[in-house]
């Protein structure tokens, strides 16, 4: 578990949704709260100004200038837990085919998360932990349905990136999480879903709680399942 002391957490895509309602957990408990957003929302403004918790603003994860200025901004801060959120979801089909649109979510989904993960190493330490938000369509076992190209490939990318960082840090002691939050009530979706942002932060931080070396790199939905790759 994450030590009892106050820890220092890292969200990114922490302005809305579930990256929203993570901070307000953390910050809660008294946890120092770092929120990467591109553009902060009342409600976590609200947040800043009540807990232990700084927003990043104008940080667009895909722009290598911006996680650059991410990693200056954290330069000094020693990092417990660092949670990639950000990702956006678009929907491509065989006769509906937009390349663009799949490009940017492979920026967005999978190589923005990758990105941040070794500019910000220098921040991470022994006992350290990185939490990477995907989804279970990046499951090629679990594809009953198919479409959704570009969100899928990029979840998919994803989860072996995140399966390559947990066997490259093992020797550093820092556990690697790779987890599908569930169908959850937010933007991504135009609100639909079958549990709330607020249920699905609860669940994932429980998860990111117990995470310990022996778990490291294991694909689990919130409700503590392990998924199939």
């Amino acid at each position: 578990m994450l030590e009892s002391k106050a820890s220092v957490i890292v969200i990114t895509g922490a302005n809305r949704g579930i990256g929203l309602a993570m901070a307000q957990i953390f910050a809660k408990r008294g946890d120092q709260v770092f929120a990467v957003c591109r553009n902060a929302s009342a409600t976590l403004e609200q947040l800043a100004q009540q807990y232990s918790l700084k927003i990043i603003e104008n940080i667009d994860v895909a722009k290598e200038q911006d996680v650059q200025t991410l990693k200056s901004k954290l330069s000094s801060v020693s990092i417990d837990l660092l949670i990639n959120n950000a990702g956006i979801l678009r929907d491509e089909s065989l006769d509906n085919f937009n390349a663009e649109q799949i490009e940017l979510q492979f920026q967005v989904n999978a190589l923005a998360p990758l990105r941040i993960c070794q500019s910000l190493q220098g921040c991470l330490r022994k006992g350290s932990k990185i939490a990477l938000i995907t989804s279970r369509m990046g499951s090629i076992t679990d594809n009953t349905s198919g479409g959704r190209y570009g969100y899928r490939m990029s979840k998919a990318a994803l989860n072996i990136a995140g399966m390559s960082l947990a066997k490259d840090l093992y020797t550093k002691d820092i556990a690697v999480g790779i987890y599908h939050p569930g169908y959850v009530q937010t933007d991504m979706v135009n609100g639909n879903g079958d549990i709330s942002a607020d249920t699905a932060a609860q669940r994932l931080v429980g998860l990111m709680d117990e995470l310990t070396l022996d778990e490291s790199g294991v694909f689990r939905h919130s409700n503590g399942e392990v998924l199939p790759w």
